[in-house]
């Protein structure tokens, strides 16, 4: 299913990429924001002790109980610069790819529309899943429940069981457009050493991709995209 919906887009042409993450982004980012800021309202009392945690954590080292000098603190460092990097490009050189064929009457007037990508994201939608993960208390789970505290969290904050189905949508419509986003990287920096004749064999190759790392292991998805982001930010 994924992989049409790739296939639709990607054989229509940049129009049709832009199109469809002009609708997906913005619908996920509102969605989530939304739903997020409807928990906030609803734990707002606890806003100031998740303030003193967070402060606590960082400054005291209770965050990294037992580890603050060992291999937990340097695993938890290595992680989250990895899904940061996932998370926001910040550092690696890709964002100026979408930005110069951008339409704009000014090209500073681009770069803060970028810049405001990175707060957005970074800022308010990191943040909130933070602010909704400890003040509904999925944090406390334990570690072997990491991986699913966001969607945990929605559920435990909003009433009945619809909050699973509010992740799941976010998380689908930024996959999907991060799958389109990412192949337009590829095909250009791919046109720039092959030629505009290699567009539709690369656009072929990367729809073929799709399958594969939905069906192959989780684990090895995210070491292929951990090496991958890691050899384009270092030499950046």
């Amino acid at each position: 299913f994924l992989t049409v919906l790739t296939a639709a887009a990607l054989l229509g042409g940049i129009k049709i990429v832009s199109k469809v993450a002009s609708i997906c982004v913005p619908l996920m980012i509102l969605l989530y924001l939304g739903f997020g800021s409807y928990i906030m309202i609803l734990n707002a009392g606890q806003i100031p002790e998740v303030f003193g945690m967070i402060l606590r954590g960082a400054f005291t080292g209770e965050g990294a109980a037992g580890g603050a000098v060992g291999a937990g603190f340097l695993i938890a460092m290595q992680i989250g610069a990895q899904r940061s990097l996932f998370s926001n490009e910040s550092g690696m050189g890709t964002a100026s790819i979408p930005a110069a064929v951008a339409a704009t009457s000014h090209p500073v007037r681009q770069g803060l529309a970028s810049m405001t990508q990175t707060f957005v994201d970074t800022i308010i939608v990191i943040s909130m899943t933070g602010f909704v993960i400890l003040t509904t208390g999925t944090w406390t789970a334990g570690p072997d429940q990491a991986a699913t505290m966001t969607g945990e969290a929605f559920p435990h904050g909003l009433p009945g069981e619809w909050g699973h189905w509010i992740v799941t949508i976010a998380l689908a419509l930024f996959a999907y457009s991060t799958i389109l986003g990412w192949a337009y990287y590829g095909e250009k920096c791919w046109e720039y050493l092959l030629g505009t004749a290699s567009e539709k064999p690369f656009r072929i190759l990367w729809i073929l991709c799709v399958p594969v790392g939905a069906v192959t292991s989780l684990d090895f998805a995210w070491l292929v995209a951990d090496t991958l982001n890691a050899l384009m930010a270092i030499p950046n």
